[in-house]
């Protein structure tokens, strides 16, 4: 049971909610805050006070004023006008992350909102509820709107829900939980769609999975290696403690253990190769560099989903009513470019080592990993495809939060597209994927032709992709072999064996 209260959610938590549908509940130590802040938007309506997005419309329309008898009128034509969304739904695994990062949000009690209401988010998650968001259409400021509407509509009984892969409309959803549409309280609908919650639901199952692809990468790093007999030099301790940057020393670290007892490095210790192509040769500072992007994104993004990210905020014990802009997703944004950049050159890295592998002048093994070339064509067409998903990548690495195209009639003139940013990230993390899978392939039929024994990581990867793909004979179909493998390279089958033996940090 996953407890929210605001302040305490981690991105592991969040996996363990979207992947494992892990139950959630509101910490108690939660609701006094959660309460204050909702009495506190009475209070401002008690004394007639005018409040943007209490009273006011919202946007360029907040000189706007709404008469009490209007007010719940209001937050749910909100909801109806905002919900524009287009293009394909986000996954359930993404949707799960957007009803625990706006319930979280809610939670931490600036909101104005009832508890009442993060009760049936949090229903939504645990009865399995999976409400129909549209991936397009938020610029990522003023919060994540459109889609979040999409949201907000499913807790009023309107917009639809999927199941079964067919869109339903979500009334009939609820009534079969015994759930009854919310009615909207004063700041609610504003509350329900104020927020980066879309793009921060993206950006957690990204930095949680590029983890895993960059120990997946790591290991298919090693197993080139070998396939190309590399030389170990390139990882001594000595050279990256004189450049120490934290994940260049620990990538090199990796690299040593993975490859440790080597008997196809040690077979050419004194062979007349001077030095290794920087494929193979700065494989640490070169993912070392990814591994600390990873860090900057986790950490940015840890951040996030404890914040407060709505407008305005509620300081129920200042008496205070504050407009301010947490909902810009500048932060997210920029860390989503930035570790799209990053996924991209492990991508870039890796097609270039398959290259290598497949080519007969520079690889001293068979022409395209056959030993039947001209007959079969191997491995040809794979790196083919890796060429590919490389090239995309570049394309989609091109950083979204440089673009800024003004909204709301001016009045909103900046905004972050931190939610393209997220998706194009999560795109390219994909990409990547597929191309670690055919290098892994490739580097294993590499392995195959060489007479000693690769080192402990090596061998034990090796080992499993054998046990689970056979070797190369004839030309076969190859799309099902990366596919299996792309399997085991996201759920971590692969690094959970080679951690059998070798901690990879």
């Amino acid at each position: 049971m996953i407890k929210i209260d605001g302040n305490s959610l981690t991105i592991e938590n969040v996996i363990k909610v979207t992947r494992n549908h892990e139950k959630v509940k509101i910490n108690p130590n939660a609701i006094d805050k959660i309460t204050k802040s909702q009495k506190y938007v009475e209070k401002i309506l008690n004394n007639n006070e005018v409040v943007y997005g209490i009273n006011t419309g919202v946007g360029e329309l907040a000189n706007k004023l709404i008469s009490k008898s209007e007010i719940s009128q209001m937050q749910k034509n909100i909801i109806r006008s905002h919900s524009t969304g287009v293009g394909e739904a986000f996954s359930e695994e993404i949707v799960r992350g957007i009803i625990l990062l706006r319930a979280n949000a809610l939670a931490k009690g600036y909101s104005g909102v009832r508890l009442k209401l993060i009760e049936m988010l949090l229903n939504l998650l645990n009865e399995d509820i999976y409400p129909h968001i549209p991936s397009q259409g938020s610029v990522g400021a003023s919060g994540d709107l459109a889609p979040l509407a999409h949201l907000a509509l499913v807790l009023i009984g309107e917009g639809e829900c999927i199941l079964k892969d067919k869109r339903i409309d979500s009334i009939n959803v609820l009534r079969n939980n015994n759930l009854t549409p919310l009615e909207l309280f004063p700041k609610e609908g504003l509350a329900l769609i104020n927020g980066t919650q879309i793009m921060t639901s993206i950006a957690c199952k990204v930095i949680y999975d590029s983890e895993i692809l960059l120990k997946n990468a790591q290991i298919s790093a090693g197993m080139s290696l070998e396939a190309l007999k590399g030389t170990s030099k390139a990882f001594d301790e000595k050279i990256h403690a004189i450049r120490p940057h934290k994940g260049q020393v620990r990538c090199a670290k990796n690299m040593r253990e993975i490859i440790k007892n080597s008997e196809i490095i040690k077979s050419h210790v004194n062979c007349k190769k001077v030095q290794d192509a920087y494929t193979l040769r700065c494989i640490p500072q070169v993912y070392g560099a990814v591994l600390d992007t990873i860090e900057f994104a986790k950490k940015t993004v840890s951040v996030e989903i404890n914040s407060a990210t709505d407008n305005p905020l509620i300081f129920a014990d200042e008496n205070e009513v504050i407009s301010g802009g947490n909902f810009h997703g500048e932060p997210i944004a920029f860390a989503m470019d930035y570790l799209g950049i990053a996924i991209s050159e492990i991508g870039n890295i890796s097609e270039r080592t398959i290259d290598r592998m497949v080519n007969p002048h520079v690889s001293g093994l068979p022409p395209f990993l056959t030993k039947k070339s001209g007959l079969d064509s191997g491995m040809m067409i794979a790196q083919y495809t890796a060429a590919a998903l490389v090239s995309e990548n570049k394309v989609l690495a091109h950083p979204a939060s440089v673009d800024s195209i003004p909204t709301s009639a001016g009045q909103e003139d900046h905004v972050s597209m931190g939610p393209i940013a997220a998706r194009h990230c999560l795109d390219i993390l994909k990409n990547a994927q597929n191309v670690i899978a055919i290098e892994m392939i490739c580097a294993t039929q590499g392995i195959d032709f060489q007479k000693y024994s690769p080192g402990i990581g090596v061998k034990l990867a090796h080992k499993f992709i054998r046990k689970n793909i056979k070797h190369l004979d004839d030309d076969r179909i190859l799309y099902k072999d990366i596919e299996k493998l792309n399997k085991f390279i996201i759920d971590g089958t692969i690094v959970e064996k080679v951690e059998e033996k070798v901690k990879i940090i």
